[in-house]
C-alpha cells in the first residue's frame, strides 16, 4: 500500500535526522547546523507522493533548464573547518548489502561514465557506498568568497534580503574559487581574499579584479549568498588580511583558474592534485544543485540509463533508505564510526525512505494542527 509513498529526512548526522516531507517541492529550505557545517537544503522530487498519498507539484521541473530532471538536492552552506576539496565527498551510503539486479555491471559503467571521479564499494557485504569529490561531481556549483560581514553593512543587508532556494536555477560560477587556493610553499594554509578587510563586495582591490571582471559573469545568473552569517558563529573575529603567495616559478596563486563551464570545472578537478590545491573554509559560501533525470519516482522507483535500459529498483530496494551524504573522506587510519557509516566526518545527510503508517498518522496530526 505504501510502496510508492515516500518521506524525506535531513540532518547533520545520523542521530539528528528530522522529517522534512512537508517541505519537499515547496520551495522552502531546511536549516542544517553543526560544528562542521552550517547551511540550508531544499529538496525537489518529480511526482513526489507524500505518506498521505498526495502528490506535490514543483515549479522547479517546469523550468526550461531543468527539463528532463526528476529530482534535485539544492544545498547552500559553509564548511566551518578548513578542509581540502579533495576530502569533501558526496554520494550514497547504504545500511546493508545491495541486491544488485542482472545487468548491474552496465549500470556501474554508466555511473562511472557520468562521474569519472566516482569511488565505490557497492559489492560490500555490510555497508555499500559510492562517493565522489563534491567539487568534481556536482552538475551545478557556485562558489562565493565572503569576508567578515561586519566590515560591510552592504553585504549583510544583501544576505538578509535574499532567499534560498533561489527563484532561478542554480548555475555555474567559480570565478572566485581562485581565492580558495592555499599556498603550497607555506607550512600552514594561507587563504587569499579578493577584498580588503574594510571594503567587502564594495571596492575590490584593482590588483585582484580578475574575479569580478571575468567575462562569464555576464552570462550567468547572479547567485546572491542567502545564508545569513551572524557575529556569533564561526566568523567571530575579522578575517586576517591575506597576501598572494608565489611558488618557486613565480606563479601567483589565485590567478590562473578560468573555469567557465561545468564540464571545464569537472575536467579540471578530476585531478586529485588540483582538488588538493583548494581549501574550503568558513569564508567560502558554496551553493550546489545535485539534479539528474536517471532516477524516476513515479509510477515506481526506477533507474534509467542511456540506451533505453530501465531497472525497476523496487524489486531490489528492500526498503532501506536511499541516503545522500556530504562527508569527509575516510582515511586509512580512521577507525570505525559509532553510527557505522563508511565515511569520515559527516557534514549533511538527505535520506529518502519509504513511508509507513506511522508517517501517515504523523502527517494527519500535523495537518490537523494547521502547520
Amino acid at each position: 500500500m505504501f510502496h510508492s509513498r515516500l518521506r524525506v529526512r535531513v540532518g547533520p548526522s545520523m542521530d539528528k535526522l528530522v522529517c522534512i516531507t512537508d517541505k519537499v517541492n515547496s520551495g522552502k529550505a531546511h536549516d542544517i547546523s553543526s560544528e562542521l557545517f552550517e547551511g540550508k537544503v531544499a529538496i525537489n522530487i518529480k511526482g513526489f507522493t507524500n505518506p498521505s498519498g498526495k502528490e506535490h507539484y514543483a515549479e522547479y521541473f517546469d523550468r526550461e533548464d531543468r527539463k528532463g530532471i526528476t529530482w534535485s538536492i539544492q544545498v547552500q552552506g559553509r564548511f566551518l573547518q578548513p578542509t581540502s576539496a579533495d576530502d569533501v565527498m558526496f554520494g550514497n551510503t547504504f545500511d546493508k548489502r545491495l541486491k544488485l539486479p542482472w545487468g548491474a555491471g552496465v549500470a556501474l559503467k554508466f555511473m562511472k561514465y557520468v562521474d569519472p571521479t566516482l569511488e565505490h564499494d557497492l559489492m560490500s557485504e555490510t555497508k555499500p557506498w559510492a562517493l565522489s569529490p563534491l567539487i568534481a561531481t556536482m552538475p551545478h556549483f557556485v562558489h562565493e568568497r565572503i569576508d567578515d560581514i561586519r566590515a560591510s553593512p552592504l553585504l549583510e543587508n544583501r544576505r538578509s534580503e535574499s532567499s534560498f532556494p533561489p527563484s532561478r536555477s542554480i548555475g555555474e560560477d567559480t570565478s572566485q574559487l581562485q581565492f580558495a587556493i592555499a599556498s603550497s610553499n607555506s607550512s600552514s594554509s594561507t587563504y587569499l581574499t579578493p577584498y580588503s578587510s574594510n571594503s567587502t563586495f564594495v571596492t575590490p582591490s584593482p590588483s585582484l579584479s580578475v574575479a569580478s571582471s571575468s567575462s562569464n559573469l555576464s552570462s550567468l545568473p547572479k547567485m546572491p549568498g542567502s545564508l545569513g552569517v551572524s557575529s556569533n558563529n564561526s566568523l567571530r573575529l575579522p578575517l586576517e588580511k591575506a597576501h598572494m603567495k608565489k611558488n618557486k616559478k613565480g606563479r601567483i596563486f589565485g590567478r590562473e583558474l578560468d573555469l567557465r563551464t561545468t564540464s571545464e570545472r569537472r575536467s579540471y578537478f578530476s585531478s586529485p592534485q588540483h582538488r588538493q590545491e583548494i581549501v574550503f573554509g568558513p569564508e567560502d559560501l558554496i551553493t550546489t544543485d545535485f539534479c539528474y533525470g536517471y532516477l524516476q519516482f513515479k509510477p515506481t522507483l526506477a533507474l534509467r540509463i542511456s540506451g533505453g535500459m530501465t531497472f525497476d529498483l523496487m524489486k531490489y530496494w528492500d526498503r532501506h533508505p536511499v541516503r545522500f551524504v556530504c562527508c569527509k573522506r575516510k582515511m586509512p587510519g580512521d577507525g570505525e564510526r559509532s553510527d557505522g557509516q563508511p565515511t569520515g566526518d559527516l557534514y549533511w545527510i538527505v535520506s529518502i525512505e519509504t513511508a509507513d503508517e506511522s508517517d501517515v498518522h504523523q502527517e494527519d496530526s500535523t495537518t490537523g494542527q494547521g502547520i
